[in-house]
């Protein structure tokens, strides 16, 4: 696998991973990361999704004896669908490294590898920037079935929310339909409370994240300790799930003061297993992946990501 030595000495060869539905100023920024790279020197094959699956599939097809790096150009969801096709080669020395291009709502993994949301320093992230190795999760299922997330997996409210979001009112308003759909899943019944546990040791909670890193919905802190190069969960554990307590972690998590909240707890452990009611949803990286119960568990140095001057 090539390392940022290597990869600093020569103009970099990169398979662009598109998806296509941003528009606006997504669109923009992407045609100007674009740009800015080939004025870098930068060789480009660019392939667009044309829907679920393919942003996977691509990477799943990349080639670390052609491509230097591989480049997700999307939100969130469509960085996880290339973590999940990456991961999937093997053995690990086949995986390129993976460099972001933020078009998402929130690009939390944006946030997290210190990219700023401006055309000519993404550009010279992605020519320039530092390769290290991250460190990712793996969802499974009792079925056997798993998923592997780069940022958090969560259970209970968000994860309903997630489930219930209006995409159609996502595409028109971005981040207000998330607002309306929790406002909906407030005033709904509460489920009974999730059963928890993070290295054999029991907890209860409404709702539950199990986070890979510091941020959440943007860059908004939720786990101030976590590092996403580090094999090692923070557990966050919200005790209460009624309306008020609910606007009340929102809020604090909108001013940076949540790790400080009452009622919030952060645990860290590796191996988590998290139960609840019926089949209720879990999400990873803002997509519904799985249904409870699920075990969840670390994946060391599993791939290698372009980050920023800064820590990762």
């Amino acid at each position: 696998m090539p390392d940022s030595t290597t990869l600093a000495r020569a103009a970099r060869r990169l398979l662009v991973i598109y998806n296509p539905t941003a528009g606006g100023s997504r669109r923009r920024r992407f045609e100007a990361v674009l740009a800015d790279l080939a004025d870098l020197g930068c060789a480009m094959d660019v392939r667009p999704t044309t829907g679920p699956g393919d942003a996977g599939h691509f990477a799943a097809e990349a080639d670390v004896q052609d491509h230097d790096l591989v480049v997700a150009a999307g939100g969130d969801g469509t960085i996880n669908e290339v973590v999940n096709g990456l991961v999937a080669l093997t053995p690990p020395e086949r995986r390129p490294p993976l460099a972001v291009l933020p078009l998402g709502t929130a690009n939390v993994l944006a946030a997290e590898l210190g990219l700023q949301i401006v055309p000519r320093q993404i550009a010279r992230v992605i020519a320039g920037g530092a390769v290290r190795p991250v460190s990712l999760g793996r969802t499974e299922g009792p079925d056997g079935q798993g998923r592997v997330f780069s940022l958090m997996a969560g259970a209970g409210f968000d994860a309903r929310v997630v489930e219930g979001l209006d995409l159609r009112l996502k595409r028109l308003i971005g981040k207000g339909a998330y607002v309306v759909e929790s406002l909906h899943q407030m005033c709904r019944r509460q489920p009974p409370p999730l059963q928890v546990t993070v290295d054999g040791v029991p907890y209860e909670a409404a709702s539950v994240v199990v986070s890979n890193a510091r941020f959440y919905a943007g860059r908004y802190l939720l786990a101030p300790d976590a590092r996403i190069d580090e094999p090692r969960f923070h557990v966050c554990l919200f005790r209460y799930g009624d309306a008020f307590n609910t606007l009340r972690y929102a809020l604090a998590l909108q001013r940076d003061r949540l790790p400080v909240s009452r009622g919030f707890e952060i645990v860290s452990g590796q191996d988590i297993r998290i139960e609840g009611e019926g089949r209720a949803p879990l999400q990873a990286d803002g997509d519904i992946v799985a249904r409870l119960p699920v075990t969840i568990r670390p994946l060391p140095n599993a791939l290698q990501m372009v980050t920023s001057a800064g820590p990762a």
